[in-house]
Protein backbone atom coordinates (compact mmCIF):
# COMPACT_ATOMS: atom_id res chain seq x y z
CA UNK A 1 0.00 0.00 0.00
CA UNK A 2 2.93 2.52 0.76
CA UNK A 3 4.77 1.28 -2.12
CA UNK A 4 1.21 2.30 -4.76
CA UNK A 5 0.80 5.42 -3.04
CA UNK A 6 4.32 5.84 -3.90
CA UNK A 7 3.98 5.59 -7.37
CA UNK A 8 0.92 7.61 -6.89
CA UNK A 9 2.74 10.19 -5.52
CA UNK A 10 5.72 9.88 -8.20
CA UNK A 11 3.02 9.45 -11.77
CA UNK A 12 1.45 13.23 -9.79
CA UNK A 13 4.83 14.46 -9.33
CA UNK A 14 5.28 13.24 -13.05
CA UNK A 15 2.12 15.54 -14.20
CA UNK A 16 3.19 18.17 -12.21
CA UNK A 17 6.09 18.85 -13.38
CA UNK A 18 5.08 17.83 -17.41
CA UNK A 19 2.55 20.85 -16.75
CA UNK A 20 4.98 23.19 -15.18
CA UNK A 21 7.34 22.65 -18.21
CA UNK A 22 5.19 22.95 -20.60
CA UNK A 23 3.57 26.43 -19.16
CA UNK A 24 7.34 27.64 -18.80
CA UNK A 25 7.76 26.68 -22.33
CA UNK A 26 4.82 28.45 -23.94
CA UNK A 27 5.36 31.58 -21.34
CA UNK A 28 8.81 31.16 -23.00
CA UNK A 29 7.59 30.74 -26.57
CA UNK A 30 5.29 33.81 -26.46
CA UNK A 31 7.67 36.29 -25.08
CA UNK A 32 10.64 35.16 -27.98
CA UNK A 33 6.75 35.43 -30.20
CA UNK A 34 6.50 38.92 -28.74
CA UNK A 35 9.73 40.27 -28.94
CA UNK A 36 9.88 39.18 -32.72
CA UNK A 37 6.72 40.99 -33.72
CA UNK A 38 7.97 44.17 -32.17
CA UNK A 39 11.32 44.16 -33.81
CA UNK A 40 9.28 43.72 -37.11
CA UNK A 41 7.02 46.47 -36.32
CA UNK A 42 9.80 48.90 -35.16
CA UNK A 43 11.67 47.74 -38.51
CA UNK A 44 8.74 48.61 -40.82
CA UNK A 45 8.06 51.84 -39.09
CA UNK A 46 11.68 52.90 -39.59
CA UNK A 47 11.17 52.13 -43.48
CA UNK A 48 8.08 54.01 -43.63
CA UNK A 49 9.50 56.48 -41.87
CA UNK A 50 12.70 56.61 -44.20
CA UNK A 51 10.28 56.77 -47.16
CA UNK A 52 8.15 59.48 -45.78
CA UNK A 53 11.13 61.39 -45.45
CA UNK A 54 11.95 61.11 -49.24
CA UNK A 55 8.30 61.45 -50.87
CA UNK A 56 5.55 62.19 -48.08
CA UNK A 57 3.14 59.33 -47.78
CA UNK A 58 3.96 56.95 -50.77
CA UNK A 59 6.10 54.34 -50.53
CA UNK A 60 9.07 54.32 -52.49
CA UNK A 61 10.46 51.22 -54.55
CA UNK A 62 13.77 50.11 -54.19
CA UNK A 63 16.43 52.49 -56.32
CA UNK A 64 18.49 48.75 -56.80
CA UNK A 65 14.99 47.35 -58.47
CA UNK A 66 14.66 50.94 -60.33
CA UNK A 67 18.00 51.37 -61.99
CA UNK A 68 18.02 47.19 -62.85
CA UNK A 69 14.55 47.42 -64.65
CA UNK A 70 16.02 50.50 -66.49
CA UNK A 71 19.22 48.42 -67.73
CA UNK A 72 17.06 45.69 -68.31
CA UNK A 73 14.43 47.87 -70.76
CA UNK A 74 18.08 49.11 -72.14
CA UNK A 75 19.43 46.22 -73.40
CA UNK A 76 15.80 45.31 -74.86
CA UNK A 77 16.03 48.07 -76.82
CA UNK A 78 19.67 47.38 -77.69
CA UNK A 79 18.87 43.98 -78.86
CA UNK A 80 15.53 44.16 -80.82
CA UNK A 81 14.36 48.10 -81.96
CA UNK A 82 14.52 48.14 -85.38
CA UNK A 83 16.20 51.70 -85.19
CA UNK A 84 19.32 52.68 -83.75
CA UNK A 85 19.44 55.33 -80.98
CA UNK A 86 22.26 56.47 -79.43
CA UNK A 87 22.69 56.98 -75.68
CA UNK A 88 22.26 60.49 -75.93
CA UNK A 89 18.40 60.20 -77.04
CA UNK A 90 18.01 56.97 -74.72
CA UNK A 91 19.09 59.80 -71.93
CA UNK A 92 16.96 62.58 -73.40
CA UNK A 93 13.64 60.66 -73.25
CA UNK A 94 14.20 59.21 -69.62
CA UNK A 95 15.03 62.52 -68.65
CA UNK A 96 11.87 63.76 -70.22
CA UNK A 97 9.75 61.47 -69.90
CA UNK A 98 10.10 61.96 -66.03
CA UNK A 99 9.00 65.39 -66.63
CA UNK A 100 6.18 64.90 -68.75
CA UNK A 101 4.93 61.94 -66.29
CA UNK A 102 4.23 65.41 -63.20
CA UNK A 103 1.78 65.69 -65.98
CA UNK A 104 2.34 70.00 -65.89
CA UNK A 105 2.39 72.05 -68.66
CA UNK A 106 4.36 74.15 -67.49
CA UNK A 107 7.24 71.87 -66.50
CA UNK A 108 10.33 71.20 -68.59
CA UNK A 109 13.78 69.78 -69.37
CA UNK A 110 16.43 71.32 -71.63
CA UNK A 111 19.69 69.59 -72.68
CA UNK A 112 22.54 71.78 -72.44
CA UNK A 113 22.10 73.14 -75.81
CA UNK A 114 18.50 73.98 -75.38
CA UNK A 115 19.20 75.44 -71.89
CA UNK A 116 21.99 77.79 -73.56
CA UNK A 117 19.01 78.74 -76.18
CA UNK A 118 16.97 79.43 -73.05
CA UNK A 119 19.54 81.72 -71.79
CA UNK A 120 19.85 83.81 -74.74
CA UNK A 121 15.92 84.11 -75.03
CA UNK A 122 15.22 85.41 -71.72
CA UNK A 123 18.34 88.10 -72.54
CA UNK A 124 16.18 89.28 -75.50
CA UNK A 125 17.97 88.12 -78.41
CA UNK A 126 18.13 85.00 -80.36
CA UNK A 127 17.60 82.75 -84.00
CA UNK A 128 14.23 83.00 -85.31
CA UNK A 129 11.55 84.68 -87.64
CA UNK A 130 10.77 87.83 -85.35
CA UNK A 131 7.25 86.79 -84.62
CA UNK A 132 5.86 86.87 -80.81
CA UNK A 133 4.07 83.58 -79.99
CA UNK A 134 2.00 82.45 -77.39
CA UNK A 135 -0.60 80.21 -76.50
CA UNK A 136 -4.32 80.74 -77.30
CA UNK A 137 -7.16 80.83 -75.79
CA UNK A 138 -9.74 79.73 -78.12
CA UNK A 139 -7.42 77.26 -79.90
CA UNK A 140 -5.06 74.73 -78.98
CA UNK A 141 -3.05 75.72 -81.61
CA UNK A 142 -0.20 78.80 -81.02
CA UNK A 143 -0.76 82.22 -82.05
CA UNK A 144 1.54 84.99 -83.09
CA UNK A 145 0.85 88.02 -80.40
CA UNK A 146 2.86 89.99 -82.30
CA UNK A 147 5.42 91.16 -85.07
CA UNK A 148 8.99 92.58 -84.27
CA UNK A 149 9.00 95.29 -87.41
CA UNK A 150 11.82 94.58 -90.02
CA UNK A 151 12.39 91.43 -89.03
CA UNK A 152 11.46 88.13 -91.25
CA UNK A 153 8.35 87.76 -90.15
CA UNK A 154 7.24 90.93 -90.79
CA UNK A 155 8.81 90.85 -95.02
CA UNK A 156 7.16 87.13 -95.03
CA UNK A 157 3.73 88.67 -94.20
CA UNK A 158 2.69 87.04 -91.09
CA UNK A 159 0.67 88.76 -88.60
CA UNK A 160 -0.46 89.21 -85.41
CA UNK A 161 -4.21 86.95 -84.54
CA UNK A 162 -2.82 84.38 -87.26
CA UNK A 163 -3.20 80.57 -85.58
CA UNK A 164 0.00 78.25 -86.30
CA UNK A 165 -1.15 74.89 -87.37
CA UNK A 166 2.31 73.46 -88.82
CA UNK A 167 6.03 74.38 -88.17
CA UNK A 168 8.75 72.63 -90.57
CA UNK A 169 6.09 69.99 -91.05
CA UNK A 170 5.22 69.12 -87.96
CA UNK A 171 1.30 69.49 -86.74
CA UNK A 172 1.83 71.77 -83.42
CA UNK A 173 -1.70 70.60 -81.86
CA UNK A 174 -1.67 70.79 -78.22
CA UNK A 175 2.61 71.16 -78.59
CA UNK A 176 3.91 73.16 -75.64
CA UNK A 177 4.48 76.40 -76.49
CA UNK A 178 8.41 76.05 -75.99
CA UNK A 179 8.61 73.04 -78.27
CA UNK A 180 6.68 75.24 -80.74
CA UNK A 181 9.36 77.79 -80.38
CA UNK A 182 11.98 75.58 -80.80
CA UNK A 183 11.16 73.87 -84.15
CA UNK A 184 10.31 77.90 -86.00
CA UNK A 185 14.36 78.90 -84.36
CA UNK A 186 17.32 77.29 -85.87
CA UNK A 187 20.45 78.71 -87.48
CA UNK A 188 20.96 82.04 -88.98
CA UNK A 189 20.24 82.05 -92.61
CA UNK A 190 18.08 78.68 -92.97
CA UNK A 191 14.20 78.75 -93.43
CA UNK A 192 11.61 77.51 -91.77
CA UNK A 193 7.86 76.41 -93.04
CA UNK A 194 5.12 77.87 -91.48
CA UNK A 195 1.26 77.14 -91.89
CA UNK A 196 -0.79 79.42 -90.11
CA UNK A 197 -4.94 79.66 -89.89
CA UNK A 198 -5.74 83.44 -90.64
CA UNK A 199 -9.30 85.06 -89.99
CA UNK A 200 -11.26 86.35 -93.08
CA UNK A 201 -14.30 87.60 -92.93
CA UNK A 202 -16.47 84.56 -91.39
CA UNK A 203 -14.63 81.79 -91.52
CA UNK A 204 -10.76 81.26 -92.06
CA UNK A 205 -8.20 80.96 -94.75
CA UNK A 206 -4.68 78.81 -94.93
CA UNK A 207 -1.40 80.50 -95.67
CA UNK A 208 1.72 78.73 -95.93
CA UNK A 209 5.19 81.10 -95.70
CA UNK A 210 9.22 80.24 -95.82
CA UNK A 211 10.32 82.03 -93.50
CA UNK A 212 14.14 82.76 -93.29
CA UNK A 213 15.82 83.24 -89.48
CA UNK A 214 17.97 85.74 -89.02
CA UNK A 215 19.51 86.99 -85.69
CA UNK A 216 16.65 89.18 -83.86
CA UNK A 217 17.26 91.75 -80.92
CA UNK A 218 13.67 91.76 -79.66
CA UNK A 219 12.06 95.31 -78.16
CA UNK A 220 9.92 94.10 -75.58
CA UNK A 221 8.33 97.63 -75.05
CA UNK A 222 7.17 99.93 -77.87
CA UNK A 223 5.14 103.56 -76.45
CA UNK A 224 4.40 106.64 -78.39
CA UNK A 225 1.80 109.80 -77.59
CA UNK A 226 -1.99 109.57 -78.24
CA UNK A 227 -2.26 113.32 -77.98
CA UNK A 228 -1.65 114.13 -74.29
CA UNK A 229 -2.14 110.82 -73.04
CA UNK A 230 1.06 108.41 -73.04
CA UNK A 231 0.73 104.52 -74.62
CA UNK A 232 3.39 102.03 -73.56
CA UNK A 233 2.85 98.06 -74.97
CA UNK A 234 4.90 95.71 -72.93
CA UNK A 235 5.18 92.45 -75.23
CA UNK A 236 6.47 90.53 -72.33
CA UNK A 237 9.00 90.70 -69.33
CA UNK A 238 12.67 90.14 -69.98
CA UNK A 239 15.65 91.11 -68.42
CA UNK A 240 16.01 94.04 -70.76
CA UNK A 241 12.06 95.02 -70.47
CA UNK A 242 12.69 96.85 -67.22
CA UNK A 243 15.34 99.33 -68.48
CA UNK A 244 13.30 99.80 -71.57
CA UNK A 245 10.15 100.48 -69.98
CA UNK A 246 11.46 102.95 -67.26
CA UNK A 247 13.15 104.53 -70.95
CA UNK A 248 9.74 104.52 -72.48
CA UNK A 249 7.97 106.00 -69.36
CA UNK A 250 10.63 108.97 -69.38
CA UNK A 251 10.03 109.65 -72.72
CA UNK A 252 6.47 110.47 -72.82
CA UNK A 253 6.59 112.37 -70.27
CA UNK A 254 8.89 114.37 -71.70
CA UNK A 255 6.62 114.51 -74.26
CA UNK A 256 4.23 116.05 -71.75
CA UNK A 257 1.86 112.78 -71.25
CA UNK A 258 -0.64 113.48 -68.37
CA UNK A 259 -1.96 109.75 -68.49
CA UNK A 260 -0.64 106.63 -69.15
CA UNK A 261 -2.43 103.53 -70.79
CA UNK A 262 -0.34 100.59 -70.15
CA UNK A 263 -1.21 97.65 -72.95
CA UNK A 264 -0.78 94.00 -71.82
CA UNK A 265 -2.80 92.65 -73.99
CA UNK A 266 -1.72 89.03 -75.40
CA UNK A 267 1.61 89.21 -72.80
CA UNK A 268 2.33 85.35 -72.37
CA UNK A 269 4.73 86.87 -68.69
CA UNK A 270 7.95 86.15 -68.56
CA UNK A 271 10.64 86.73 -65.38
CA UNK A 272 8.88 87.78 -62.26
CA UNK A 273 11.84 89.92 -61.00
CA UNK A 274 11.35 91.72 -63.94
CA UNK A 275 7.79 92.61 -63.15
CA UNK A 276 8.22 93.54 -59.73
CA UNK A 277 11.06 95.93 -60.34
CA UNK A 278 8.54 97.45 -63.17
CA UNK A 279 5.82 97.35 -61.01
CA UNK A 280 8.27 99.57 -58.89
CA UNK A 281 8.07 102.29 -61.07
CA UNK A 282 4.04 102.82 -60.80
CA UNK A 283 3.14 101.46 -57.02
CA UNK A 284 3.11 102.65 -53.95
CA UNK A 285 5.32 101.38 -51.04
CA UNK A 286 3.87 97.78 -49.98
CA UNK A 287 3.39 94.59 -51.29
CA UNK A 288 3.28 94.15 -54.95
CA UNK A 289 2.94 89.77 -54.65
CA UNK A 290 3.71 87.47 -52.30
CA UNK A 291 4.26 83.00 -53.08
CA UNK A 292 3.71 80.29 -51.16
CA UNK A 293 5.46 77.06 -51.98
CA UNK A 294 4.00 73.24 -51.11
CA UNK A 295 5.94 73.77 -47.77
CA UNK A 296 3.36 76.91 -46.93
CA UNK A 297 6.89 78.90 -46.98
CA UNK A 298 5.70 82.61 -48.34
CA UNK A 299 8.13 85.19 -49.98
CA UNK A 300 7.22 88.77 -50.32
CA UNK A 301 8.01 91.17 -53.24
CA UNK A 302 7.81 94.60 -52.73
CA UNK A 303 7.81 98.41 -54.26
CA UNK A 304 9.19 100.76 -52.05
CA UNK A 305 7.07 103.58 -53.69
CA UNK A 306 9.78 106.14 -53.81
CA UNK A 307 8.70 105.87 -58.01
CA UNK A 308 5.22 105.97 -57.97
CA UNK A 309 3.89 107.16 -60.97
CA UNK A 310 1.84 110.34 -60.26
CA UNK A 311 -0.16 110.59 -63.63
CA UNK A 312 -3.73 108.46 -63.93
CA UNK A 313 -3.53 104.99 -65.61
CA UNK A 314 -5.28 102.47 -67.71
CA UNK A 315 -4.38 98.93 -68.20
CA UNK A 316 -5.44 96.71 -71.15
CA UNK A 317 -5.91 93.14 -70.47
CA UNK A 318 -7.39 90.20 -73.00
CA UNK A 319 -7.66 86.09 -72.06
CA UNK A 320 -4.19 85.97 -73.49
CA UNK A 321 -2.37 88.28 -70.64
CA UNK A 322 -1.03 85.47 -68.56
CA UNK A 323 1.04 85.25 -65.63
CA UNK A 324 3.44 88.27 -64.80
CA UNK A 325 1.24 90.59 -66.79
CA UNK A 326 -1.54 89.31 -64.24
CA UNK A 327 0.97 90.40 -61.56
CA UNK A 328 1.29 93.93 -62.48
CA UNK A 329 -2.32 94.10 -63.35
CA UNK A 330 -3.58 92.71 -59.84
CA UNK A 331 -1.27 94.63 -57.82
CA UNK A 332 -2.76 98.04 -60.10
CA UNK A 333 -6.10 96.97 -59.41
CA UNK A 334 -5.52 95.95 -56.32
CA UNK A 335 -4.04 99.46 -55.13
CA UNK A 336 -6.81 100.86 -56.44
CA UNK A 337 -3.73 102.76 -59.06
CA UNK A 338 -5.22 102.62 -62.43
CA UNK A 339 -8.18 101.37 -64.24
CA UNK A 340 -8.77 98.04 -65.47
CA UNK A 341 -10.12 97.40 -69.10
CA UNK A 342 -10.06 94.65 -71.37
CA UNK A 343 -11.74 91.00 -71.14
CA UNK A 344 -10.21 88.30 -68.63
CA UNK A 345 -7.20 87.11 -68.15
CA UNK A 346 -5.62 84.49 -68.82
CA UNK A 347 -5.41 82.76 -65.32
CA UNK A 348 -2.14 81.79 -64.77
CA UNK A 349 -0.92 82.22 -61.01
CA UNK A 350 1.64 79.82 -60.39
CA UNK A 351 5.31 80.14 -60.66
CA UNK A 352 8.58 78.33 -62.39
CA UNK A 353 11.79 77.57 -61.14
CA UNK A 354 14.57 76.40 -63.66
CA UNK A 355 17.00 74.59 -61.67
CA UNK A 356 20.70 73.95 -63.77
CA UNK A 357 22.10 70.27 -63.33
CA UNK A 358 25.65 69.39 -63.37
CA UNK A 359 26.28 68.19 -67.18
CA UNK A 360 24.43 71.74 -67.97
CA UNK A 361 20.99 70.52 -68.78
CA UNK A 362 18.14 71.90 -66.48
CA UNK A 363 14.97 71.43 -65.58
CA UNK A 364 11.78 73.78 -65.21
CA UNK A 365 9.18 73.09 -62.43
CA UNK A 366 5.93 74.64 -61.04
CA UNK A 367 7.41 76.00 -57.30
CA UNK A 368 4.61 77.49 -55.71
CA UNK A 369 1.25 79.82 -56.38
CA UNK A 370 1.16 83.58 -56.16
CA UNK A 371 -0.76 85.92 -54.94
CA UNK A 372 -1.98 89.09 -55.71
CA UNK A 373 -1.16 92.08 -52.72
CA UNK A 374 -4.93 91.49 -51.26
CA UNK A 375 -4.59 87.67 -51.57
CA UNK A 376 -6.67 86.57 -54.06
CA UNK A 377 -5.65 83.37 -55.99
CA UNK A 378 -6.16 84.09 -59.31
CA UNK A 379 -4.90 80.65 -61.07
CA UNK A 380 -7.44 79.36 -63.25
CA UNK A 381 -9.66 82.08 -62.48
CA UNK A 382 -7.65 85.33 -63.91
CA UNK A 383 -8.57 88.93 -63.22
CA UNK A 384 -11.90 90.70 -64.21
CA UNK A 385 -11.31 94.05 -65.98
CA UNK A 386 -12.99 97.18 -63.91
CA UNK A 387 -14.36 97.98 -67.26
CA UNK A 388 -15.07 95.13 -69.57
CA UNK A 389 -14.76 95.84 -73.17
CA UNK A 390 -15.02 92.54 -76.01
CA UNK A 391 -12.50 93.55 -78.46
CA UNK A 392 -14.43 94.29 -82.18
CA UNK A 393 -11.84 92.11 -84.30
CA UNK A 394 -13.51 93.42 -87.07
CA UNK A 395 -13.41 96.88 -86.85
CA UNK A 396 -9.54 96.26 -86.26
CA UNK A 397 -9.36 94.68 -89.35
CA UNK A 398 -11.51 96.81 -91.38
CA UNK A 399 -9.61 100.49 -90.64
CA UNK A 400 -7.51 99.36 -87.26
CA UNK A 401 -9.97 100.95 -84.84
CA UNK A 402 -9.15 99.46 -81.64
CA UNK A 403 -12.24 99.91 -79.37
CA UNK A 404 -10.28 98.48 -76.33
CA UNK A 405 -7.67 101.34 -76.51
CA UNK A 406 -10.38 103.89 -77.51
CA UNK A 407 -12.03 103.09 -74.11
CA UNK A 408 -9.21 103.43 -72.54
CA UNK A 409 -7.99 106.92 -73.81
CA UNK A 410 -12.33 107.71 -73.46
CA UNK A 411 -11.61 107.16 -69.41
CA UNK A 412 -8.41 108.82 -69.05
CA UNK A 413 -9.72 111.65 -70.49
CA UNK A 414 -12.63 111.84 -68.46
CA UNK A 415 -10.64 111.75 -65.36
CA UNK A 416 -8.40 114.87 -66.61
CA UNK A 417 -11.55 116.91 -66.90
Amino acid sequence: MNEEYKRQNENEGDSNGFVTGFFTACIIFLFAWCLFLCVKVIRRETVVSENKAVSGNMYVNDDQAVDEKLDEIETIIERKYIESVSAGDLEYGLCNGLIESLDDPYADYYSPEEWIEMQKDTQGIYYGIGAYVSSSSDYLYPRISGIIKNTPAEEAGLQADDIITEVAGTDVYDMKLDDVVALIRGEEGTTVHIVISRAEGNGRKKYEFDVERRRVESPTVDSEMKDDIGYIYIREFDMVTVDQFAEALAEVKEKGAKALVIDLRSNPGGSLKAVVDIAGQILPAGKVVYTEDKYGKQEFYGSDGTKELDIPLAVLVNGDSASASEILAGAIKDYKKGTIVGTTTYGKGIVQQVFSLKDGSAVKLTVSHYYTPNGNDIHKVGIEPDVKVEFDRDAYLKDGTDNQLEKALELLRKELE
